[in-house]
């Protein structure tokens, strides 16, 4: 790292973001221009922000080689003394968030509180490359003047995700959180053949006569053929449940990413796969490790929101790949888009963007991508949204290489 931070580039980077604060403006894109900042300033090979929920901090913004961690959770183990909770030390979380990083050197990072008041928010991570050298008093105080401002975003209490202080409820959610996990995933499961028994059973009464012997025959057996898979599938979903309502998880192993892709494709409505593009799927890639039975939903969760935010018209995308420690693979449309301040909200349950301050512009109970986000990190994995370049919105999900 420099011998000492860049005080010119300080002092214009303050004016900048304290101009947008005076002027109203906050949300995430001030958010990530203090994070920038961080990493121009010290001189870092990357920066990133993490939140602080009960128990963990989940990356929300972030740059260089920080940016492909967005949308990972850190550990953060608070523990309570009495009637106060002593935060675990910012090495420990310095480490955490380094791990995100690939090849990342552990003792590269360096990172400060942000806060307002007695309520801690997250903490502002810089990290540097291998042989840095120690960081000097300069670099301490000046990253703690940018997670000053960090903290006064988070007290305007506007456009951040702010997952808030609930440690003596933690228990509850999470049971809450199992609860409507189950809820959507049960949803998810008896959605295809429900809809499809019904459409025959409609066929069948208004068609009858004109479908002739054999296209009842056949309509009966596809009736037959789904109420014996929708009878398996009540057996699983309710064999997989304990009583608090836990998700029953599938064994995880390594398994054929784009075969598992290609194959819930196969399984999506007719006029979606129409849409959809696979130029990139590569046939060759690394085993993924995590539940392969999950990807189906993932998927059909991820591309009929595209579906929905987007003109019929327009192409949703698939692609996959690989780096050396991880498989993703992203759905991408070019519709309305997602603001920077929701690309985290979308993942709470039951939220929903609405369309001009006039209400919600598709129905739904707002559970799809809290869904996928539970399932994708029960694999180790992570899931992030992004507004994508040229309009339209990016979906990327994360698992680990077996």
């Amino acid at each position: 790292m420099p011998d000492r931070p860049d005080y010119a580039a300080l002092t214009r980077g303050q004016i900048a973001i304290l101009d947008r604060i005076n002027s109203g403006e906050a949300g995430l894109a001030v958010l990530q221009q203090v994070v920038r900042l961080a990493q121009e300033i010290l001189g870092g090979l990357g920066a990133g922000f993490a939140e602080y929920a009960p128990g963990h901090g989940r990356v929300v913004a972030a740059t260089g080689v920080c940016e492909h961690a967005i949308g990972r959770r850190v550990s953060r183990d608070d523990r309570r003394q009495g009637d106060r909770t002593r935060l675990i030390p910012l090495d420990s979380v310095n480490d955490e968030f380094a791990r995100q990083i690939e090849g990342a050197d552990l003792r590269q990072m360096l990172g400060a509180r942000c806060e307002a008041g007695d309520t801690v928010f997250g903490s502002l991570h810089v990290y540097f490359g291998a042989g840095a050298g120690d960081p000097s008093p300069e670099h301490h105080a000046v990253l703690e003047l940018l997670a000053s401002y960090v903290g006064r975003l988070y007290s305007l209490e506007s456009g951040l995700p702010v997952f808030g202080d609930a440690r003596e409820a933690a228990a509850r959610v999470h049971r809450q959180e199992n609860r409507d996990l189950w809820v959507a995933v049960t949803s998810h499961e008896l959605r295809t053949p429900v809809t499809v028994i019904k459409g025959y059973a409609d066929t069948l009464t208004h068609h009858w006569d004109s479908l002739g012997d054999a296209g009842r025959k056949e309509a009966a057996r596809i009736i037959g053929t789904r109420a014996g898979e929708l009878a398996r599938l009540v057996d699983r979903l309710l064999s997989a449940a304990s009583e608090d309502g836990e998700l029953g998880v599938a064994p995880a192993g390594p398994f054929d990413l784009a075969e598992a892709l290609r194959a819930a494709v196969e399984e999506l409505p007719a006029d979606l796969r129409r849409r959809l593009v696979l130029d990139n799927l590569p046939a060759e890639l690394p085993k993924a490790y995590g539940e392969r039975d999950s990807i189906a939903t993932i998927l059909t969760e991820l591309t009929t929101n595209a579906e929905k935010y987007s003109p019929s018209d327009t192409p949703v995308e698939l692609c996959a790949g690989a780096d050396e420690e991880t498989l993703r693979f992203r759905v991408s449309d070019r519709g309305i888009g997602i603001r920077p301040e929701h690309v985290e909200r979308a993942f709470e349950r039951y939220w929903q963007a609405e369309a001009n301050g006039e209400g919600r512009a598709h129905p739904g109970a707002g559970l799809g991508l809290y869904l996928v986000r539970r399932l994708v990190e029960r694999q180790q994995g992570w899931v992030s949204l992004r507004p994508r370049e040229g309009g339209g919105t990016t979906a990327e999900v994360r698992l680990p290489r077996a």
